[in-house]
């Protein structure tokens, strides 16, 4: 099973971050992600055994432990890319209050994974909501132009759980379950 660590975005959100899409309607080639299933990513498992698994949910607990951080508020705004303005490959909306606490559960989260064997991230971490992928240069244009003229402010949310997340590529993108949740304390 493909699995990743993360923190949802609520309901509430799914309109706002929809909203902010649509100003990137007329960039060709970008795919947007479904609104639906925005989140944190904190951690990218990859493809996990069923015996893999329960070490997986173990370390989930112990990184949450080891990262000491309880329920807060995390706000998100701003825009970005990755992995650069001139080569743009993903479109993310960013976050403001609370991007500290949620790096310091990636950290901890990085070497619970990294004693099981997962490859540690090869990047600095950007706390980050995906928006869209760029499939090819025809709307970098547009792209560049909305993410240097707007600096949206997109909400907040009370961040009190992590999820373990399970996600199975479809032709139709990725669908998400939850699998375990992880409340902060």
């Amino acid at each position: 099973m493909r699995l990743f660590v993360s923190v949802d975005l609520p309901e509430s959100l799914v309109d706002p971050v929809r909203d902010l899409q649509s100003a990137f309607a007329d960039a060709d080639g970008l795919d947007p992600v479904d609104p639906a299933n925005a989140h944190v990513t904190l951690k990218f498992l990859g493809d996990l055994t069923d015996e893999e698994y329960e070490d997986a949910v173990a370390a989930l607990e112990r990184g949450v432990e080891a990262a000491g951080v309880g329920p807060f508020e995390a706000s998100f705004e701003g825009l970005g890319v990755f992995p650069s303005m001139e080569y743009i490959s993903v479109v993310w909306l960013g976050v403001g209050a609370g991007a500290d606490h949620l790096t310091a559960l990636h950290d901890a989260f990085e070497r619970e994974y990294a004693a099981l064997g997962v490859e540690p991230d090869d990047h600095e971490f950007t706390p980050h909501v995906t928006l869209g992928r760029l499939r090819h240069a025809g709307g970098k244009g547009r792209v560049r132009e909305v993410v240097r003229e707007r600096t949206p402010d997109v909400g907040a949310m009370r961040v009190g759980e992590v999820r373990l997340t399970e996600s199975t590529l479809t032709h139709d993108g990725p669908e998400y379950e939850t699998r375990e949740r992880v409340p902060l304390r």
